[in-house]
């Protein structure tokens, strides 16, 4: 299994990435780096949202990427703030839409920016990157 990768920010600390398979089965890794790279920075107070908004990036780009991986990036964008992304080689940005009721799916952009301080996605020229911000209080 392919080891994460860290590089140095302009914060000082390291960002936290790794290159999944575009399977369901890689939001566990996904947690687990998120995980990591929190407990490294002493953000745990973040832990739980981030878990859940990197769980929903993954569940996104594993339903309507191409190719077979993602990316996965943890980095510290400020010393209370970390931003969780998830990039992949579709081109076709989110659109948050309102589910019925009896509709199982479709809530994952509603649940990230309930959660998230910003969230948004960038262009690339082989796809698109999809970002939530996190703010840690205190």
């Amino acid at each position: 299994m392919p080891q994460p990768t860290m590089r140095v920010r302009p914060t000082g600390h390291p960002g936290y990435s790794e290159t999944l398979p575009r399977d369901p089965e890689s939001a566990a890794t996904a947690r687990r780096l998120v995980r990591v790279a929190l407990s490294a920075w002493g953000l745990d107070d973040l832990t739980d949202d981030a878990v859940l908004i990197v769980s929903e990036l993954v569940a996104n780009a594993v339903r309507h990427a191409r190719r077979r991986s993602i990316r996965v990036m943890v980095e510290r964008t400020a010393p209370r703030t970390v931003r969780v992304a998830v990039a992949d080689f579709s081109r076709a940005l989110p659109v948050p839409c309102t589910p019925k009721n009896d509709e199982e799916g479709g809530r994952g952009l509603a649940l990230i920016a309930a959660l998230a301080a910003n969230w948004g996605a960038d262009e690339r020229r082989w796809g698109k990157v999809v970002w939530a911000d996190l703010d840690a209080h205190g």
